[in-house]
């Protein structure tokens, strides 16, 4: 018995000493219930920076008001076209939207396009006839829209296949055709939206139909946020999100040397390209040429322009190299001269035909033609029957280099003689209303119960982009059925300005429809479009494209377009 005592006390030992060699294991972890509800951080969205100048609203590219480096970019983002052009210009059906669209009868010139089934605007509406219906209508009796002359042409639309099939008969051959229903727009939104065609799209997009949708747009912050469409039914874009960021000169080289901004597209001056070359081999400079021209319409409507002596006196005082220097000022448009009537200058094809002499001011030749057209010159001022000889200077708003070439050539009118009234209405004000006015020939007085002001001179942006005939037939050409405008008769201008004129018409409508090889009538037609002294072109507008680091898949894009046809399969690297 002392033996089992003495084990059972040294079995009580060693289990104690064993206990107080051991750990002592760890309080179990309480989870809390914060713990348990929270996830993982989301990750930042990929996001291309591109700096601009600006991101003012106005954003229907078929309106003239609203023409700029801005809309162009949005519309190929996030509105739906039949054909796009390649990076050699040439158009492509676009198969994102369209199934085929082909010429399937000559007799009338017809054709027959078929949308995808599943293409559709991102509230869900199908993309469909009422679209083409809607823009047909719109180009073809609105003012201020951009290149109608082939919408003009159309005489009938038909819907087939539940309204993704669209019959369109023309009145005569039109071999552009590839060019019309580009951009379409959301017909069920836009036609009974308040202020119609001519509030479309004045500060954003009622929907979408490409890759891209708006997030946010901020005009204080001078920011817009495109986002990925959810909705869209073809590839999605590469990228979470575009930022398009405005700034000034300064601003827009430094944040292309800071990083911040990917690449920047900019109508830059010359000190504004000189920043940008200051940044050196990492930031690639290309110049982009723009689908507009800018001009200075002497406009026979309504006023002392009617009479060709005056019109051509008026042309004589004009200083055209002066208004080149001020509205290009060093920028890439310097190298952009626009000297032919038609074609622009980045354009295949294109070849000087100005005479010789045009646009140098001769004093002499101007007085001798006030003089002729019963002008006197009292005072230095020119009058007639006791008045002034006072010409209203237009210009859209603010937008430069237009409203400082309006005030450059109001300077040398004043110099001259020649009284001013200058104005600066709102662009869409000046496209769809002012030089919409109707006009009658010999009149001296704005025609209509308007009560507005009539413009003898336009400082504008003229569309240059497309195809070339229906630039000819759009900026020079009459409406269909319309006359050379009389004195009994008053009719809306088929043109910003506000030319038809029958001894070229018919010359105009051959080229259009391709009776005539457009060389071949551009020869006939140019000489006399200068002797009108109407149009004196100026310079084709251009952007500087200043690509940076951290994008992939940029590249300058198709002639007068830009980069952003392509913008779904740009990518972010090296974050």
């Amino acid at each position: 018995m002392r033996t089992s005592g003495k084990a059972a006390a040294l079995i009580t030992v060693l289990l104690t000493a064993l206990a107080a060699c051991t750990s002592t294991p760890p309080h179990p972890v309480v989870t809390s219930p914060v713990a348990q509800s929270s996830t993982p951080a989301v990750p930042a969205p990929s996001q291309i920076v591109i700096g601009v100048d600006d991101i003012g609203g106005g954003y229907n590219p078929h309106n003239l008001a609203d023409q700029s480096t801005i809309t162009t970019a949005l519309a190929q983002m996030m509105l739906p076209s039949v054909f796009r052009p390649d990076e050699q210009g040439e158009y492509r059906l676009d198969t994102t939207l369209m199934r085929s669209a082909e010429v399937t009868s000559t007799e009338p010139f017809t054709v027959t396009y078929l949308i995808r089934p599943d293409a559709s605007w991102s509230d869900g509406a199908p993309i469909a006839v009422e679209d083409f219906v809607y823009l047909a209508d719109s180009m073809r009796d609105q003012p201020g829209a951009v290149q109608p002359a082939g919408y003009r042409l159309i005489s009938n639309i038909q819907p087939s296949e539940g309204g993704k099939g669209v019959q369109v008969t023309f009145s005569q051959p039109y071999p552009g055709w590839k060019t019309l229903f580009s951009n379409l727009l959301p017909q069920h939104l836009l036609k009974d939206a308040p202020g119609g065609w001519q509030s479309a799209l004045q500060d954003s997009f009622p929907a979408y139909g490409g890759p891209f949708s708006i997030k946010t747009r901020d005009n204080a912050r001078g920011e817009i946020i495109l986002e990925r469409n959810e909705r869209y039914w073809d590839k999605p874009a590469a990228v979470d999100q575009i930022v398009l960021r405005r700034s000034d000169a300064a601003g827009l080289a430094g944040a292309l040397r800071s990083g911040n901004d990917q690449f920047v597209i900019s109508r830059t001056d010359g000190s504004g390209l000189n920043q940008f070359q200051a940044l050196g081999p990492a930031v690639r400079l290309q110049t982009v040429a723009s689908p507009r021209l800018a001009e200075v319409l002497l406009r026979p409507a309504n006023g002392p322009l009617v009479d060709d002596r005056v019109r051509e006196a008026v042309s004589a005082i004009v200083d055209r190299g002066k208004l080149i220097d001020e509205g290009a000022d060093g920028g890439p448009s310097a190298g952009l001269r626009a000297d032919a009537q038609v074609l622009a200058p980045s354009r295949p094809g294109y070849a000087p035909t100005v005479p010789a002499g045009y646009g140098v001011p001769d004093p002499a030749k101007a007085e001798r033609l006030l003089t002729e057209a019963g002008y006197v010159k009292e005072a230095g001022i020119w009058r007639k029957d006791g008045k002034a000889l006072t010409l209203v200077v237009a210009s859209p708003g603010q937008q430069e280099p237009y409203a400082g070439m309006a005030k450059e050539l109001s300077t040398e009118l004043v110099a001259a003689g020649v009284q001013v009234n200058r104005l600066n209405p709102q662009p869409r004000d000046l496209f769809a209303n002012l030089l919409a006015l109707p006009v009658s020939q010999g009149s001296t007085t704005p025609t209509g119960n308007t009560g507005a002001v009539g413009v003898d001179i336009a400082v504008v942006p003229v569309p240059a982009g497309g195809d070339p005939a229906t630039v000819l037939a759009s900026t020079f050409g009459c409406r269909p059925g319309q006359s050379t405008p009389s004195a009994n008769v008053a009719v809306i201008p088929a043109n910003p300005a506000a030319i038809c004129d029958e001894s070229l018409q018919k010359a105009i409508e051959e080229a259009l429809t391709g009776a005539t090889p457009l060389p071949e009538a551009l020869t006939e037609l140019e000489p006399k479009l200068w002797a009108q002294h109407i149009a004196i072109p100026l310079f084709q507008l251009a952007d500087t494209l200043a690509t940076g680091q951290g994008i992939s898949g940029l590249t300058a894009g198709p002639p007068m377009l830009g980069p952003f046809g392509e913008a779904v399969n740009w990518t972010r690297i090296g974050r």
